[in-house]
């Protein structure tokens, strides 16, 4: 599942004539796609909201209204959740079904995602913006491939016994937490949504899960695939709505057992806040970043170059992950950023459904204005805007890939997370330099260092405060390998074995026995 290159099938011609054959082979989005859910999800059923709101949902490749969806407030939180609590409840079909048939049905989900996939990819790029090829190869892939892992992990999950002193018996048990209340960001909906529940479902938990406001539509129409592929109701809940109203009711409720978040710090900080303030809930946080990327003078250019770009660029720069800060060694930098620039000229900016488009629109207003605000604090500030800079004046919330260097540490550029595509490049000396300036942030999410010498990328990746290093690669992200942040980053792992962790409590039981016996 990784990002830094789209994988299409077979190999693409340059020709006019032959690239229109290779084309005819891709998968194309559905058109005119109709918009089938846009209600709530509880107990398997779609409910309006209790106020009787809805809120309206956009495209952003053109600003016009998709379509209003109900708007989930604290009443819908609460069915929700008493919905989800019933489904939990000892002796209940979800409590009593087998590891093994938990796993059948994640399975039965991602057949049913394979199915759907077009459609799927389609709300993708028409909510969210997304270049439809993107959505197809690396979205709805990492979501098969994400429900498929932990499918396979239901009935592997198990205690141990323990040799403790005296006439004991001691093992222990992993049990599901409870009720999760899951709260997905705008920039990765679908995937996001499988980041979090197929843990959850497969270690036994219950889910009550908001999409973001701006995308719901994909994560609507996953309810009704959860629905068909059999899970019990109440297992699984979608409320759409907005922060500061379902998604503070999801963090503060005394009936959740634990909250999964993935955005900003700043919500991070208000939902580990109303985890405290009400039950001590467990909270796992997968929070922002501004990462660097070190690039040593004996480094592949060419290879550093691009990876560089897409490790930025990629998904319009709206990754938590993106490696914002490039950092190049002096005696390689000139020729770096002449070859950024001319990578980031050629990048194609446009329609989502355009099988050429490399990088869509930004998802809404807000963000498309707060990037333009940061390219001009980086302007004022001194540093050089190599290329782009502006909004590109068409429809929509389109900005042209930018790239400033001569970028120093102090620069706001430099230190806030931007979200979008401008790429910040910055001179180092010394490995021990571009190691302290690298580290010096609030953040630690990932880093990444491009280097021919195995003793300064291991002498790198070990000094990065970061939860995640890639050596030579960017944006390699598996299911299989454990994802999360250091410092204000967040906490806790999603993905991997680890991520079972966060999803499970261990129970130890010890039995007096009449003799022990080795």
């Amino acid at each position: 599942m990784t990002s830094s290159k789209i994988e299409l099938p077979g190999e693409v011609k340059s020709d006019p004539a032959a690239l229109m054959a290779s084309l005819q082979l891709m998968p194309s989005p559905v058109p005119d796609l109709e918009i089938k859910y846009t209600k709530i999800f509880i107990n398997n059923e779609w409910q309006t909201s209790v106020s009787g709101r809805t809120f309206p949902v956009y495209n952003p490749s053109n600003g016009e209204k998709i379509c209003h969806v109900q708007e989930a407030e604290k009443a819908d939180t609460d069915k929700a959740v008493q919905a989800a609590r019933l489904a939990f409840t000892l002796g209940s079909v979800w409590r009593r079904m087998d590891a093994s048939e938990r796993g059948r049905l994640l399975d039965k989900l991602a057949d049913l995602v394979e199915r759907d996939r077009t459609i799927l990819a389609t709300l993708e790029s028409v909510n969210g913006g997304k270049p439809f090829l993107q959505a197809f190869y690396v979205d709805l892939q990492g979501v098969i491939k994400t429900l498929r892992y932990f499918a396979g992990w239901a009935d592997k999950i198990h205690g141990m016994t323990i040799p403790v002193d005296g006439d004991y018996f001691t093992f222990t048990k992993h049990e599901p937490i409870g009720v999760c209340g899951q709260i997905i960001p705008w920039n990765f909906p679908l995937l996001m949504m499988a980041w979090k529940i197929a843990p959850a479902l497969c270690c036994g938990n219950t889910v009550v899960i908001k999409p973001a406001e701006q995308t719901p539509l994909s994560s609507l129409y996953m309810g009704a695939l959860i629905k068909e592929a059999g899970f019990p109701p109440g297992v699984v809940n979608i409320l759409p709505g907005y922060g500061p109203t379902a998604g503070a009711a999801i963090a503060f409720h005394m009936g959740i057992d634990k909250v999964a978040f993935t955005g900003s710090t700043e919500v991070g900080k208000l939902i580990q806040e109303a985890a405290g303030r009400s039950n001590l809930k467990r909270v796992t946080l997968e929070l922002g970043g501004k990462s660097p990327n070190i690039i040593f003078a004996d480094a592949d250019l060419d290879y550093a170059v691009e990876q560089a770009h897409q490790g930025v660029f990629f998904n319009q720069g709206q990754c938590c992950t993106a490696g914002s800060r490039v950092f190049v060694e002096e005696s390689i930098y000139d020729e770096f950023v002449r070859k950024s620039v001319e990578r980031a000229k050629r990048r194609i900016v446009g329609n989502p459904f355009d099988p050429t488009t490399e990088q869509g629109p930004q998802i809404d207003k807000e963000q498309y204005s707060k990037i333009l605000a940061l390219i001009q604090s980086g302007i004022s500030e001194g540093a050089k805007l190599e290329c782009g800079g502006k909004a590109l004046g068409r429809k929509g919330f389109y900005i042209e890939p930018t790239v400033f260097s001569n970028v120093k540490d102090e620069m706001r550029i430099a230190k806030e997370e931007i979200f979008g595509p401008v790429q910040q490049i910055l001179k180092f000396k010394t490995m021990d330099e571009a190691i302290e300036r690298a580290n010096s942030t609030e953040y630690g999410l990932v880093a990444a260092v491009f280097t021919r010498d195995i003793n300064k990328a291991m002498t790198v990746s070990a000094a990065m405060h970061a939860g995640t290093v890639w050596i030579n690669c960017y944006n390699a992200l598996n299911v299989q390998s454990p994802f999360g942040g250091f410092k204000m980053s967040g906490n806790g792992r999603e993905m991997g074995e680890y991520g079972l962790r966060e999803y499970s409590e261990v129970k130890t039981i010890t039995m007096k026995i009449h003799q022990k016996n080795s």
